[in-house]
This record gives structure tokens, C-alpha cells and sequence, in this order.
């Protein structure tokens, strides 16, 4: 009954599109980008830096969301927020980074990549350091360069680490960042940022409808496990190992 009464709600399907397109969005642009930062590190000839480096990205993910909201909106306000103040004096007009729906998501995805890429990056290259130099070695007398190496040396022995960060990943879909949605945003960006997590709170907590929060805490895990079994699945059918 409570199923029923949940896919009846005409707003739960609009906060389950918003909840895949903001995690969509946040796998298509998030993933890829500590692979690059950790290929980069490993590259670059960097010395003592490097672990300075290492720290600075790896901090944020230690930080709250309540403290980063409060830096966000210090940052981005748009009537004392620094940012807009740099716009205005260049004779712009301020940005709504955190009341308009077309830039909010924006603020929202690049504030998470920023947040959680350093975790994925120290992954990488904890991976990337377990590469067996005498692979780097061989090439080397083969006549290869460092871009030769990258492509056939780093990123095929890192391979299965990257498909079991995917596919942890795409099982976390209906996972869209309920903490970070719910310190930046207000009614007037629900349109777009309302998220199901974020929406049961309102709905269900906050109401006291806990039987309707359950109700969506098992739709969620039933949908994240299909997720992970289909992408499993599917690097296995393509020659990987996958997580089990």
C-alpha cells in the first residue's frame, strides 16, 4: 500500500529524475577527474610538492558540509559573497550561483568533485605506485616514451581498481549528496535540486510519515543492488574481473 501511494505521488517522480541526473551529471564529469589528477601527480616530476599537493586535495574530503555550505555561501552570496563581488566590479551582473535553478546544480556538482576527488586520487596513485618498475624498465629499452608508458604500461595495471571505483559508483546513483543539497539549498531551486532523500525529508520526517521514508529507503536499495549487479555484470561480460 505504501508503494502505491508513492508512485502516486506526482512530485516523487520529478525528485527521482533530479536525484539520476544530479548523480548522472556528477559520474560523467566527477569520474574521470581524479584518474587525471593521480596520472598527472605520477608524471610530473614534482619532488616534496607532490606530498604537499597530496594533503591539499585530500583535506577537503575531511571537512563537513555544514562548515563548506557556510564557506560556499560566503563565497558565492549574491549580495556579499566575494565572487560576485570580483563580477561586479569587473561590470558584470551578480550570478545566482546558489538561488538560480540554471547555475545551482553547477555549484552543487563542481563543489562535490571538489570535496571527494581527493579520496579517489589517493587510490590511483596508492595503484599506480604498486606497478612493478621493471614494466617502466623494459619499455625503456624498447624505446618508449612517457606517453607510451602511460597508455600501455599505468593505465592497463590500474585498470581493475578504476572498473571497481565505476561500478561502486553507478550502485550509488540514487545516492545524489542529501548533506550537501540540504545545506545549500531553499524552495526556490526545488525544482531542480529537490532530490528523493531530501523530499522523504521533508514528507516523511518531518511530517511523520516514517512508514513513507522506509518505503523509499528499500525502493532505493533495491534500485543502488540492481545497479551494482548490472554493472558487474557487464565488466565481467567485457573481460574484467569486477567486485565479485
Amino acid at each position: 500500500e505504501m508503494f502505491q501511494k508513492l508512485f502516486g505521488m506526482e512530485k516523487f517522480y520529478s525528485v527521482f529524475w533530479n536525484t539520476i541526473r544530479i548523480s548522472l551529471i556528477r559520474l560523467i564529469f566527477g569520474f574521470p577527474f581524479p584518474i587525471i589528477i593521480a596520472l598527472l601527480l605520477n608524471e610530473l616530476r614534482l619532488g616534496k610538492v607532490k606530498r604537499v599537493i597530496q594533503t591539499a586535495i585530500y583535506i577537503p574530503n575531511f571537512i563537513s558540509w555544514v562548515v563548506l555550505g557556510g564557506i560556499l555561501t560566503s563565497l558565492l552570496s549574491m549580495d556579499s559573497g566575494i565572487v560576485n563581488g570580483v563580477i561586479k566590479a569587473l561590470g558584470f551582473a551578480p550570478i545566482g550561483f546558489l538561488t538560480d535553478e540554471k547555475y545551482f546544480v553547477g555549484t552543487m556538482v563542481v563543489s562535490m568533485i571538489w570535496k571527494t576527488f581527493g579520496w579517489n586520487t589517493i587510490i590511483y596513485l596508492a595503484a599506480i605506485t604498486g606497478i612493478d618498475l621493471q614494466l617502466y624498465e623494459a619499455a625503456t629499452v624498447d624505446g618508449a616514451n612517457r606517453w607510451q608508458k602511460l597508455l600501455h604500461i599505468t593505465l592497463p595495471c590500474i585498470r581493475s581498481i578504476i572498473i571497481v571505483v565505476l561500478i561502486t559508483r553507478i550502485g550509488g546513483l540514487m545516492q545524489a549528496g542529501f548533506e550537501q543539497i540540504f545545506v545549500l539549498y531553499h524552495p526556490g531551486v526545488y525544482g531542480t535540486a529537490d532530490i528523493i532523500d531530501t523530499y522523504v525529508y521533508r514528507m516523511g520526517l518531518q511530517e511523520g510519515k516514517f512508514e513513507l521514508a522506509t518505503a523509499v529507503g528499500l525502493f532505493k536499495s533495491v534500485i543502488n543492488f540492481a545497479l551494482v549487479v548490472i554493472a558487474n555484470k557487464t565488466a565481467r561480460m567485457a573481460g574484467e574481473e569486477g567486485i565479485y
